[in-house]
């Protein structure tokens, strides 16, 4: 068969074409119908294919973590009811309006028993946070270096929580207010208070 055969054939009589025309033309035909089926069906169902794939990577991904938190879900119950402790511990820590009087004469006995003189003890106003309130106390004690250090340890060592801020060390000459040389300590001690429900709002 040549160039010239395929030129004579009858497109309305396909039944006598040749047999090696016919394969030719059924196999175009196939690849035909086999191109078109993947553009209008088989390509849109890949497509929900990767879809349904990636959220399963996604579900499983989730499932995987869900899974680890139900099988540690013993221990973070551990973990809060700890948490709960120890806060409740430390609201213990923060005194009531009652107990505000006695951590003051506790801060000023902390330092007498250090050997510290106060050249000012002077609580300021309150300043309310979200659940607490800080009682700022102004203070100015002169001494040695030594006694300062007894008087924050002894500090740190009370039963309320009190901390020290804006620490300024000097040298103290004889004879300005006291009689003695030494250090003055210039700093601000704040102490903490549980706010009572309706004070909170």
């Amino acid at each position: 068969m040549n160039l010239q055969d395929l030129n004579e054939l009858d497109f309305s009589n396909i039944g006598i074409w040749p047999m090696p025309v016919k394969i030719v033309l059924v196999l175009i035909a196939c690849v035909l119908v086999a191109v078109a089926g993947f553009y209008l069906d088989t390509e849109s169902q890949l497509k929900r294919l990767e879809t349904v794939e990636k959220k399963e990577m996604k579900l499983r991904k989730d499932f995987e973590i869900k899974q680890g938190k139900a099988a540690n879900l013993e221990t973070y119950r551990k973990q809060l009811e700890e948490m709960k402790q120890s806060f409740g511990t430390m609201l213990r820590q923060l005194p009531n309006k009652t107990e505000v009087a006695e951590l003051l004469v506790d801060v000023s006995q902390t330092g007498l028993a250090s050997g510290l003189e106060f050249e000012l003890f002077k609580p300021q106003a309150e300043v309310p946070r979200e659940f607490y309130a800080e009682l700022p106390i102004q203070l100015k004690v002169t001494g040695e270096y030594h006694e300062f250090g007894n008087f924050i340890s002894g500090l740190a060592a009370l039963p309320r929580i009190v901390t020290i801020h804006n620490v300024n060390i000097t040298e103290q000459k004889k004879g300005a207010k006291s009689d003695k040389s030494g250090l003055l300590l210039e700093a601000t001690a704040k102490t903490y208070r549980y706010l009572d429900e309706e004070e909170s709002q």
